[in-house]
C-alpha cells in the first residue's frame, strides 16, 4: 500500500489550511496574555463543543478503542464510557461555576479557593507537575499513535513523522494561540466525522467481510459484540463495569474528564462568552463524544478481527514496524491501509490533523501553566502582555520536544491509558467537594497530590515484585483511589482550614451555594437557591440519555429494531426533561 499523490495532495492540502489559520489568528493573538491564552474570552458554545470533541478524539483515540474490542469486546470501552458522568457533571454543575471565576487558568484556582503560602506553594508546583510532567505524558501517549499511524499509512519513522507535524503544529499553535487552536479544530472535527464514516463504510463492503450482517455473524466477531460484559461472570464485569461506574468516573483525574472539570475542558470555559455559554459547550461535547463518535471506530475494529485476527497476522502485513511498537491497537491503523486513494488520502489527513489537534491544545495549555502560574506569579510578576506571549511561545516549543520524545518511547496505548488512570486515583473526590466544603484547604490537595504519586509508585513499580500475586489494573485502581482518598480526608482534619476572609471571598465571587457554605455565604447568595440539586439531577438524567443513545445506534447496527426504539423514546424523554429542568426561571 503506497499514498498516491491525490492521497499526498489531500494530506498536504490540510497542513497548509492549518499553518493558514495560524497566520490568520496570529494578528489577535500577540495583543494580550487573555487573547493568547483564551481567545479573548469570547467564543460561542458552538465552536468550543466541538474544539472540545477534536481535542479529546486524538490518533490514539480509535487504536485504544481498537485494542479494547479486540481484547474485551464492545463492553470493554466502559474503561472510558464511565466518564460520561463526569462530564455531565461538569457540565451542569460546575460549567457555571469555573465561568464565574474569572480566572486565566483552572491552577489560578487555586488562589481563589485557597489562601496564604500554602496556595502559592500549590500553584506553583501544580503549574510544574501539570505543564511539564503530566501534559508530557499525554502528549506522549498520543505522539505514539501518531507514529504508528506514519509507520503503517505513509512508511514514515517515528522521528519522521513526529517532526513534520510538530513542526506544523508549533507554527500555528505558537502563531494563533488558543483561537488558532480552536478554528483548526472545527476543521480537524469535520474531516474526522467524514472520514470515520465513510471509512468504515468502505471497509465493511469489502469481499473479506461482506457486509455488516456477515460481521456480525462471524465466529470470532460474535463473541465480541456485546455491549454489557457477561454479568454471570464476576471476571468479567467487575473490572468492565462495576469498578468505573461505581469508583474510576469520580475518583481519578484523567485529561478531557476531571472530576469537577479541569485542563482543556475548563480552558474552553473560561473562554466562553458567558456561563450559559460554557454549559452549552460542555453538554455538546459529552453528547457527541459519547453518542455520535465511538462506533464506526468500533465496527472496524470488529472488522480488523477476520482481517488480522492475532498479533502475528499484523507482523506478517507489516514487518517494518518495530517490534515493541507491535499491539492490538495497531489493528485500526493497519484497517486503514486498506482504504482507496483519495479516501485514504483524506482518513491519513484527518487523523494527523486529530493528533496535531490534541497536541496543539496540550501545547498551549501547558503553557499557560507555565507562564501565567509559575513565571509570571513567582519569577516576574511585572511580565507585560508582549512577554508573556513570547513567553509562551518558548515553553510551547519545549513542551514539543519533550512530549514527541516520550512517545518514541512508549510501546501501546492503553500502557499510558492506566498509567494515567492510576496517578490521578483518588483525588477526584477531593476535586468535587473543594467547590462546597469549607474545610477542605491547601494542605488537603498537597497531601493528596503526594498520596496519589506514592500510591501509584508503589502500585506500578514495587507491589507485584515484593507480593505472590500480580494484581490486575482495575484492583490497583481500586485500591489506588480508597487510599489516597483516606490519606486526604485525614490530611484535611490535621491541618488548620482556611481564613474567614479567604472563604468569604471565594464565596462572594463564585457563589457555589449550598449547607457547605452557609457560614459564609451571608448576604452573598443570589437567584432562587441552590442550584446543584437540580444540577445533580441533570447530569443523571443526562447520562441516561446519551447512554440510551449510544446504545440505540448499536442496537439499530445489531437488527435489534425493538430494543432501538425503546432506547430512542428514552433519548427523547430526557431531551425533553432536561430541557424543562434547565429553562430560565424568572
Amino acid at each position: 500500500m503506497e499514498l498516491t499523490t491525490l492521497d499526498w495532495a489531500i494530506v498536504a492540502g490540510y497542513f497548509a489550511l492549518a499553518l493558514g489559520i495560524g497566520l490568520w489568528a496570529s494578528r489577535d493573538a500577540g495583543k494580550s496574555a487573555k487573547s493568547f491564552f483564551l481567545a479573548g474570552r469570547n467564543m460561542p458554545w458552538w465552536l468550543l463543543g466541538i474544539s472540545m470533541v477534536a481535542t479529546t478524539f486524538s490518533t490514539d483515540t480509535p487504536n485504544l478503542v481498537t485494542g479494547l474490542v479486540r481484547e474485551q469486546g464492545v463492553s470493554g470501552n466502559w474503561g472510558w464510557w464511565a466518564f460520561l458522568l463526569t462530564g455531565m457533571l461538569t457540565a451542569f454543575v460546575y460549567a457555571k461555576l469555573w465561568h464565574r471565576s474569572g480566572v486565566l487558568t483552572d491552577i489560578e484556582f487555586y488562589e481563589l479557593r485557597y489562601g496564604g503560602k500554602p496556595a502559592a506553594v500549590l500553584r506553583g508546583f501544580r503549574a510544574l507537575y501539570l505543564g511539564l510532567v503530566f501534559n508530557v505524558l499525554v502528549m506522549g501517549t498520543v505522539s505514539l499513535a501518531a507514529i504508528k499511524l506514519g509507520g503503517i499509512l505513509m512508511g514514515w519513522p517515528g522521528w519522521l513523522t513526529l517532526t513534520i507535524t510538530g513542526l506544523i503544529t508549533l507554527s500555528y499553535s505558537a502563531l494563533g494561540g488558543l483561537r488558532a487552536v480552536i478554528l483548526t479544530d472545527l476543521v480537524q472535527f469535520v474531516l474526522a466525522m467524514i472520514g470515520s464514516i465513510w471509512a468504515c463504510v468502505y471497509i465493511l463492503d469489502l469481499e473479506a467481510i461482506g457486509g455488516l450482517s456477515q460481521l456480525l455473524a462471524h465466529s470470532e466477531v460474535a463473541t465480541k459484540t456485546a455491549m454489557l460484559p457477561d454479568m454471570h461472570d464476576a471476571s468479567q464485569w467487575v473490572p468492565i463495569l462495576l469498578v468505573p461506574l461505581a469508583v474510576q468516573w469520580w475518583a481519578s483525574y484523567y485529561p478531557g474528564a476531571e472530576p469537577g472539570g479541569g485542563g482543556y475542558i475548563a480552558q474552553r470555559m473560561f473562554s466562553a462568552k458567558d456561563e450559559s455559554h460554557a454549559m452549552g459547550a460542555t453538554l455538546l461535547f459529552n453528547v457527541a463524544h459519547y453518542a455520535l463518535r465511538p462506533w464506526p471506530w468500533i465496527l472496524i475494529a470488529l472488522a480488523s478481527i477476520v482481517v488480522f485476527p492475532e498479533l502475528s497476522d499484523l507482523q506478517a502485513a507489516f514487518p517494518d514496524i518495530p517490534a515493541d511498537k507491535l499491539g492490538h491497537d495497531l489493528a485500526y491503523p493497519a484497517m486503514l491501509s486498506l482504504l482507496p486513494p483519495g479516501l485514504l488520502g483524506l482518513v491519513a489527513a484527518s487523523l494527523l490533523a486529530a493528533f496535531m489537534s490534541t497536541m496543539s491544545t496540550q501545547l498551549n495549555l501547558g503553557a499557560s501553566y507555565l507562564v501565567n502560574d509559575f513565571w509570571v506569579r513567582f519569577i516576574r510578576p511585572d511580565a507585560t502582555d508582549r512577554e508573556q506571549v513570547a513567553a509562551g511561545r518558548v515553553t510551547t516549543i519545549l513542551s514539543l520536544i519533550l512530549g514527541s520524545g516520550l512517545g518514541l518511547l512508549l510501546t501501546d496505548a492503553g500502557q499510558a491509558f492506566n498509567l494515567l488512570l492510576l496517578i490521578g486515583a483518588g483525588t477526584g473526590g477531593l476535586f468535587i467537594l473543594r467547590w462546597f466544603w469549607w474545610r477542605i484547604n491547601a494542605w488537603t490537595e498537597l497531601v493528596a497530590m503526594a498520596g496519589s504519586l506514592l500510591v501509584a509508585g508503589y502500585f506500578t513499580f514495587v507491589h507485584d515484585h515484593i507480593t505472590d500475586t500480580v494484581w490486575a489494573s482495575y484492583e490497583k485502581l481500586v485500591w489506588g483511589a480508597l487510599i489516597t482518598t483516606l490519606i486526604w480526608i485525614i490530611g484535611t482534619w490535621l491541618t488548620p482550614p482556611e481564613s474567614e476572609d479567604t472563604l468569604r471571598r471565594f464565596v462572594a465571587k463564585v457563589q457555589p451555594g449550598g449547607p457547605g457554605w452557609k457560614r459564609y455565604s451571608d448576604g452573598v447568595q443570589t437567584g432562587s437557591g441552590w442550584a446543584v440539586p437540580r444540577g445533580v439531577l441533570s447530569m443523571l438524567i443526562g447520562s441516561a440519555g446519551v447512554y440510551a443513545a449510544l446504545f440505540a445506534v448499536g442496537s439499530w447496527l445489531y437488527d435489534d429494531r425493538t430494543t432501538a426504539w425503546l432506547l430512542s423514546g428514552v433519548v427523547v424523554i430526557s431531551v425533553v426533561t432536561i430541557v424543562r429542568l434547565n429553562r430560565p426561571r424568572a
